[in-house]
């Protein structure tokens, strides 16, 4: 079986090195090598069985690369600004950090440079949201193969009658489609009797109040509580801290 060649910077993100643009800027600046030799032309191509390293300034420049939480207010958009609404990277300023944040990290406005959503969490939703400059991360969390899931506290309203039925919320739990595929399997539960606890591990555009509109229910309020083992907690409202050495999503 012949190996097959691949771009040098997909190769880099697929081994967990870097982002694609990270592997470009460093492939650039020559630190990048391929069975110890430099490989500094963009577009470069490899074989799976190459060893491909990083020098130490990689990683000095990457671990310099911050990552923050945020508890995300209604009107906010998560990514670039639209339509005359804020980002929400517009919060992240010293008069918001939380008082109760144990990162030593000290704010720095460069910090807010090629910050970027990693995930998407809708204008009227609310909670936690992840900003990096890390492309790590970034690959981690919204990567098309990541297994991170994420759990959101839904208030809503059946349209339908009393209450929902049980073959209803089996539903959500597995067996909606959207956009013509099947969904993945949710964990969806009665937290009390007016909010539902949905799990995830895929995040297609509106997809939980999607699914609660295929079984009759009203959103009244969504809420992101946790993405893979990190924890909006008491993190208030429009403040935000660093995720911290120890803590890995």
């Amino acid at each position: 079986m012949t190996e097959e060649l691949l771009r040098l910077s997909k190769r880099m993100s697929e081994l967990g090195l870097s982002s694609r643009r990270e592997a470009d800027e460093w492939i650039a600046r020559g630190w990048v090598r391929v069975d110890g030799k430099v490989v500094s032309e963009l577009g470069s191509k490899v074989y799976p069985s190459q060893k491909v390293t990083v020098e130490r300034q990689a990683a000095a420049e990457q671990s310099k690369r911050v990552t923050v939480l945020i508890n995300k207010p209604v009107g906010y958009v998560s990514g670039q600004a639209e339509d005359g609404y804020t980002p929400a990277v517009a919060l992240i300023k010293a008069e918001n950090r939380w008082a109760e944040d144990r990162s030593p990290e000290q704010f720095h406005p460069t910090q807010l440079r090629s910050l970027v959503a990693a995930g998407r969490l809708d204008i009227d939703s609310v909670g936690l949201l992840v900003l990096t400059q890390d492309g790590r991360v970034a690959k981690q969390l919204i990567g098309h193969d990541t297994d991170i899931d994420k759990e959101y506290l839904v208030r809503v309203s059946y349209t339908k009658g009393d209450t929902l039925p049980d073959s209803e919320l089996k539903k959500l739990n597995h067996g909606l489609w959207l956009d013509g595929k099947p969904l993945l399997p949710a964990k969806v539960r009665w937290q009390n009797e007016d909010q539902l606890s949905f799990t995830l591990r895929e995040g297609k555009k509106r997809q939980i109040r999607r699914m609660c509109e295929a079984v009759g229910l009203k959103v009244l309020g969504l809420k992101r509580v946790r993405i893979g083992k990190v924890k909006l907690g008491d993190l208030p409202t429009g403040q935000w801290r660093y995720l911290s050495a120890d803590e890995q999503f």
